[in-house]
């Protein structure tokens, strides 16, 4: 379907994938770093809090950024928080370096990833193709699912037969590498030379309902994401399972979550937004309901499966409602406030499901999750029938 997305969409994709990659990896090497130097769990628990809790302190200035000046000055921002972040560990690779690495890389991919978002809205709106803004999602989201996949292999291959710094310094050179590939993007005249730009503060969006019914299906889902990656861990130590068990099971929803996507792509249009987010939900609400009484590893998988084919269809289709929702000249606002919420729940929830978990059982987080989903479902009447 290469052949109706518009000139350069391929540069996009591999531009945000080097960004994510250059986080992927920092993320993977300072994990390590720090277990191998007999620092605890907490300790990595706050470094990857930190990954996630620079997007969302950005997210409404990526916004804003994006909607001002295009593609080309945030992708030059990210590009420097990549710099720092990245270069910080590798000259000197110090619990201190790593907090640098995680605020750093995780901005950069926040600013980065809205920016290229905001792009593809922007071209998807000059295509008569009604399923090709949905298409062009898929692949923003593919892009950084298969860094994710790969960074940690790259890293893990250069710990085991090099060092930790050869991990940081392989990050450092990705830097570069997204800037470059958009370089022609560099004379382009700034939005403001052709559209008005608005001088509104994001947050005017949430006076729109649609908007805001939209962002909570977005944080709902987003819950049910985390819900299940911190359910895995635990509910799998709790039976007993190897940490290659446990690993295989979380690998299944991560497959899954691909596999979906690549279906977007493929079918893109067959399915309204409506129709597609509510299956999603429903998939998401019965299997979080009893994932915690599924038998055995097997169990496990197919359920992770099914969940990462709801879950994993769920960006596309939000980031293109919520472009076809907004004004144009603001279409890096809300695309910054989901960044935004998206990230800080990914900072926030973990702590409470561990304490639901202690309360109402290891499967908690999901329960909590499917009744989440659910209160949500009427909001998907905004969403587009056909």
């Amino acid at each position: 379907m290469s052949h109706s997305l518009p000139a350069g969409f391929w540069r996009l994709i591999a531009a945000i994938v080097a960004v994510h990659a250059c986080m992927a990896t920092t993320r993977v090497a300072s994990t390590l770093w720090l277990l191998h130097t007999g620092h605890g769990e907490v300790t990595v628990g706050v470094l990857l809090a930190l990954v996630a809790l620079a997007p969302a302190l950005l997210g409404p200035a990526a916004g804003a950024w994006a909607d001002r000046y295009g593609l080309w000055k945030p992708m030059q921002i990210a590009t420097a928080l990549a710099l720092v972040g990245t270069a910080a560990p590798l000259l000197w690779t110090h619990v201190s370096t790593l907090v640098i690495g995680a605020i750093g890389t995780g901005g950069a991919i926040g600013v980065a990833a809205v920016a290229v978002q905001r792009e593809v809205a922007q071209r998807a709106r000059e295509l008569t193709d009604q399923s090709a803004s949905q298409r062009m999602y898929s692949w923003v989201a593919l892009g950084p699912a298969l860094s994710n996949t790969l960074a940690p292999l790259l890293a893990g291959a250069l710990i085991d037969t090099v060092s930790h710094r050869a991990a940081f310094g392989a990050a450092v050179l990705m830097v570069p590498v997204g800037l470059w590939l958009l370089r022609e993007r560099r004379h382009l005249p700034r939005p403001v030379l052709t559209q008005r730009v608005s001088t509104r503060p994001a947050w005017d969006l949430l006076e729109a309902k649609s908007l805001r019914q939209l962002l909570v299906i977005n944080l709902v889902l987003a819950a049910a994401w985390d819900a299940h990656s911190f359910v895995v861990p635990v509910l799998g130590h709790a039976r007993g399972y190897s940490a290659s068990t446990i690993g295989a099971i979380l690998a299944c929803f991560s497959v899954a979550g691909m596999a979906v996507r690549l279906l977007i792509i493929r079918f893109a249009g067959a399915w309204s937004e409506r129709l597609m987010l509510r299956s999603a939900m429903g998939v998401t609400m019965a299997m979080s309901a009893v994932y915690a009484f599924l038998p055995g590893p097997l169990g496990l998988m197919l359920g992770s499966a099914c969940l990462g084919l709801a879950l994993g269809s769920v960006q596309p289709t939000v980031l293109a409602a919520l472009t076809h929702a907004t004004p144009p000249e603001r279409h890096g606002q809300v695309l910054g406030l989901r960044m935004m919420a998206t990230n800080a729940a990914g900072v926030t929830l973990p702590m409470g499901f561990g304490l639901l978990a202690g309360l109402a059982g290891v499967g908690g987080p999901l329960w909590l999750t499917a009744a989440m989903v659910a209160a949500v479902w009427p909001a998907t009447k905004v969403l587009r029938a056909v």
